[in-house]
């Protein structure tokens, strides 16, 4: 009987550390990459946002330890047809929806490059979300 309770409460305890350390309200992020850039010019990344079961969330900020500079942007185009982009506050990620973060539409500007990203090369991000918080991915340099 003492070793069925043990185990029982073993068990209670496990499924209640798994529980505390799974964070089902974190957006999942796939596809990083960036492309190649010469130290001190600007570059952009890409990349996928699942927004969690549930749980919207907004991508608020960006920043990289290789960049003096990250900001959300938006591709645009005038009523002229003039293709420009935009600075934006923040990018809405519905609830187990995926938003695609890719060129001719939202992306990040990385600006002021401290090293150069070569192909083959990574690119650190840490993304800042207002329910997940911070969510750090390493997006791959590549040609795009």
């Amino acid at each position: 009987m003492r070793t069925r309770l043990a185990l029982l409460s073993a068990s209670f305890i496990a499924a209640i550390a798994f529980v505390a350390c799974s964070d089902s309200g974190a957006p999942t992020i796939g596809g990083a990459w960036a492309r190649p850039g010469a130290a001190g010019a600007q570059t952009a990344a890409y990349l996928t946002i699942t927004g969690a079961a549930g749980q919207a969330d907004a991508l608020l900020s960006a920043s990289s330890p290789d960049a003096g500079t990250v900001e959300l942007h938006e591709a645009t185009t005038d009523a002229s047809g003039m293709m420009g982009m935009r600075p934006i506050d923040r990018l809405d990620i519905p609830a187990g929806e995926t938003i695609e973060l890719k060129p001719g539409g939202f992306h990040l500007m990385v600006m002021g490059l401290t090293r150069e990203l070569a192909v083959g090369g990574t690119l650190e991000l840490e993304l800042v979300f207002e329910r997940a918080g911070k969510v750090v991915v390493r997006a791959e340099v590549r040609q795009g």
